[in-house]
């Protein structure tokens, strides 16, 4: 498991309001695979206290072949929070290899359900770990 982070490779945003989306800026991987197997991606979100009951903050990895159009790479599952007890939700951390067919540019994209409650005050997380 790979643990060694670079300040310049750690990208944040802040969640969005309820019923709206965010992205972070994208990583440009220079590289195309099968280098990806130096480095896993780090995706860190805090716990969310103002989380509604029942409502989804979802994470999802994109690629893009020029940086501009971006699409969910669907061999990586989602990372996803539900808000329950009206305590919100806990944080997690999830770190994942690159499937070989990724594309030059990565992003996270994070999502609230509608009636979501206020997490704007919080950051989603993403990393390159070595």
């Amino acid at each position: 498991m790979h643990a060694l982070k670079d300040a310049e490779l750690i990208h944040t945003v802040a969640l969005p309001a309820a019923a709206a989306t965010a992205t972070t800026d994208p990583f440009n991987l220079i590289q195309k695979p099968p280098h990806e197997c130096h480095f896993e991606v780090e995706l860190a979100l805090p716990a969310l206290p103002s989380l509604a009951d029942t409502k989804k903050a979802t994470v999802t990895l994109e690629d893009s072949e020029d940086g501009n159009t971006f699409a969910t790479i669907v061999a990586l599952a989602s990372m996803e929070v539900t808000g329950a007890g009206g305590v919100g939700a806990a944080a997690v951390i999830r770190k994942v290899r690159l499937p070989s067919d990724v594309r030059q540019y990565i992003r996270a994209k994070v999502a609230v359900d509608a009636a979501g409650g206020n997490n704007t005050a919080k950051l989603l997380t993403m990393a390159l770990v070595f």
